[in-house]
């Protein structure tokens, strides 16, 4: 047995029960990951020395491939109605075939936090078949001091091996993909996708379990801080703007992705970012462009000319979903601790698909309950294996693949939590305008950013108000650097009558949607459902 990585006698995965890997390398440094992963002809390094991959079929999350074990614990607790089940026996012949499949292979151990927050994170121990996933990893999660490393006892454990193929038969899976997790046991086993993205929501899905029990809110949002000490949320799913717009030169950086709110104020979950890259350029979103420009940020199925090795962020010919992983601190204004005071704002965001929502609305209280329940936004093409195009959806929470518990239990957490520490709620809209999705045109990130320093910066509190006629919340009438035709979405139409007929549909559409969340909501939630009439 072959050992790397520091203190080498204090490590060995046969402790936990998983021996017969040929080789095991323990918590290796960027740059020991990094040369593995070339020589190991994983990808290739770009102009910059980023270090650049393809994940091939799968370049995307497989929702439909995701599985909960369902056992004497979960049962009451998960919400089963959006949660795959596998049960005990089909997950312990998975974990049998996972770990004779382990043999003779050599793989890349690293001991790591999910949260920042010492009293609230996870121990999480990723086992992974490439090197660069390794790399990845350490990106995404937070590394412990080495003087942690020895004693170190996870609670989660996740073994990612894309040359495993899982049985239908065997192992109750849908095809021979599999992400399964047992909540009971602590571990997650992720096979026959090289989609990096499955191992960072698999901790993401743990936490979201754990810490709801424990009165700690676990969001899937980006946050930052001003120079005041104002924090502020950004929900919303991937491709709305969470990375983006959270990534701000006059503000401080906690994280992009996946935060808690806890007692204590907010904390990071992650020790790195993992941005979209279709379209980006360096003068709309300097920030992200330049972490694409460092040696050892991760590439993930970005277009390189094949002379130069020069990224083509315009290419989407192998997915919309390109993505780049980096350290936090590649993000120049980062936080170093990660956790920051309880927010003054928070900002839903949607990718409206059909142009009705407008760039900004301030919402009740009772209105951020029903929008965050609603999780309206778009599915951009990539984000998940099968979507195609932009599609109209509703993801509860803005983050229904990653919710195990009932979407309640985050609702009526996020809402004590506004209500305790008086934090203004704006649902932002970062979709579309002038028309439906192929008609009329992408909210200009211009728009967007100098709404949002309004809202941030309390410009919008005093200014005058519209209100909504389908939605029924306030729309500010007048914004300094914005047109104001913008602000009221049918003027931005050729047609107002398609307009109100497009309306009428959305209204519809969250109404249905809705009824499945009547019976757990106050009424003065209900109440704020947007009528067509």
């Amino acid at each position: 047995m072959e050992y790397t990585g520091p203190t080498v006698s204090s490590f060995s995965l046969a402790k936990q029960g998983f021996a017969g890997a040929k080789a095991e390398h323990w918590n290796l440094s960027a740059k020991q990951l990094y040369d593995q992963a070339l020589s190991r002809g994983e990808g290739v390094a770009t102009n910059k020395g980023a270090f650049a991959a393809t994940t091939g079929l799968h370049t995307g999350r497989s929702a439909q491939d995701k599985f909960i074990v369902r056992d004497g614990e979960t049962d009451e607790t998960v919400w089963w109605d959006n949660n795959k089940s596998m049960n005990s026996e089909q997950f312990s012949a998975l974990r049998e075939d996972f770990l004779a499949h382990l043999e003779g292979l050599e793989v890349f151990v690293h001991d790591l936090h999910g949260g920042a927050d010492p009293k609230h994170r996870i121990k999480a121990r990723v086992i992974t078949e490439f090197a660069w996933h390794g790399l990845f990893i350490r990106h995404l999660l937070r590394r412990p001091d080495p003087s942690e490393l020895p004693d170190f006892e996870p609670e989660l454990t996740i073994i990612n091996l894309p040359s495993f193929k899982a049985d239908p038969e065997r192992h109750g899976s849908r095809t021979e993909t599999v992400i399964a997790g047992s909540l009971s046991e602590g571990l997650v086993l992720i096979g026959n996708t090289e989609y990096a993205g499955e191992t960072k929501k698999s901790v993401f899905g743990a936490l979201n379990y754990v810490l709801p029990a424990k009165g700690v809110m676990p969001m899937h949002c980006s946050a930052n801080v001003g120079p005041d000490g104002d924090a502020a949320l950004f929900f919303g799913l991937s491709g709305t703007g969470k990375t983006t717009l959270s990534s701000d030169a006059n503000r401080t950086l906690i994280g992009d992705d996946e935060h808690g709110w806890s007692e204590d104020g907010i904390f990071n979950f992650e020790g790195g970012c993992y941005a979209k890259t279709i379209r980006l350029s360096q003068e709309a979103e300097p920030e992200i462009y330049g972490t694409t420009q460092r040696w050892g940020s991760v590439l993930e199925n970005v277009v390189l000319d094949p002379e130069t090795r020069v990224p083509d962020f315009d290419d989407g010919s192998l997915t919309e979903n390109g993505r780049v992983a980096y350290p936090l601190d590649y993000i120049p204004n980062a936080s170093e601790t990660g956790v920051g005071p309880h927010p003054k704002n928070v900002i839903m965001l949607t990718a409206d698909a059909f142009g009705i929502l407008p760039p900004i609305a301030r919402l009740t209280p009772s209105q951020a309950m029903y929008h965050f329940l609603s999780g309206y936004t778009a599915k951009v093409a990539g984000t998940e294996k099968g979507v195609a195009g932009t599609q109209a959806t509703f993801s509860t929470c803005f983050g229904a693949p990653f919710m195990p518990r009932h979407p309640s239990v985050y609702g009526n957490l996020l809402r004590d939590l506004i209500a305790r520490h008086g934090a203004s709620c704006w649902l932002v809209n970062t979709g579309w305008t002038g028309g439906a999705y192929g008609t009329g045109s992408r909210m200009p990130i211009a728009a967007t950013r100098a709404l949002l320093n309004a809202a941030l910066g309390g410009h919008l509190d005093d200014v005058a108000m519209r209100k909504d006629t389908f939605f029924g919340f306030e729309v500010p009438v007048a914004v300094e650097g914005v047109s104001p035709e913008l602000l009221v979405p049918r003027s931005t139409w050729a047609d107002g009558e398609a307009y109100d007929a497009q309306a009428a549909k959305l209204v519809a559409m969250f109404q249905e949607n809705f009824q499945k969340f009547e019976a757990y909501v106050d009424p003065d939630v209900n109440a704020t459902a947007p009528s067509a009439a």
